[in-house]
């Protein structure tokens, strides 16, 4: 019987348009510790048409742009940026994001202990997607999460019936 949801992926997978693939694949493998699953050319062997990387326990898809095939160019580089943040829980948030930087990531947020309870920075890496890394430090309840969210903003505590 085949399962709607193969093994190994999960309900959601982020799907990266990225300029130029290979060199995005290559960077992930250093800068995420990332582990290239598959990678299929599109014709003429220059363009990346699928890949998937695997990042812990999760599978990330990338493909190179293809504006040539009528649709709009949809890379960071060619809309001048993402909406778009991966966020990604680690054992160590300081570790995981010097590794980016140390293979070519800017540091967008250094590393901060949060008011929600994680440690947490980003990165932008030089294709033009945005990395957040975090890892819980303290574990908070819904109400304390919303106090500590108020003061952060300079905001008096919520109502609570």
């Amino acid at each position: 019987m085949v399962q709607p949801v193969p093994a190994g992926y999960h309900r959601v997978t982020p799907h990266l348009v990225v300029e130029p693939c290979a060199a995005a694949i290559d960077f992930y493998v250093r800068a995420l510790g990332a582990v290239e699953r598959a990678r299929r050319m599109a014709p003429g062997g220059e363009k990346v048409l699928h890949a998937e990387l695997e990042i812990g326990d999760s599978r990330v898809f990338l493909c190179d742009d293809f504006p040539e095939f009528g649709g709009p160019p949809r890379s960071p580089r060619a809309l001048g940026g993402s909406s778009v943040t991966l966020h990604l829980y680690v054992p160590d948030c300081d570790a995981a994001l010097q590794r980016a930087v140390d293979a070519g990531a800017k540091v967008t947020m250094p590393p901060t202990d949060m008011f929600w309870g994680d440690r947490y920075g980003r990165v932008a890496d030089p294709f033009g997607h945005e990395w957040a890394f975090a890892t819980r430090i303290r574990e908070m309840t819904d109400d304390e999460v919303a106090d500590a969210a108020a003061h952060a903003f300079g905001m008096p505590p919520p109502d609570r019936p």
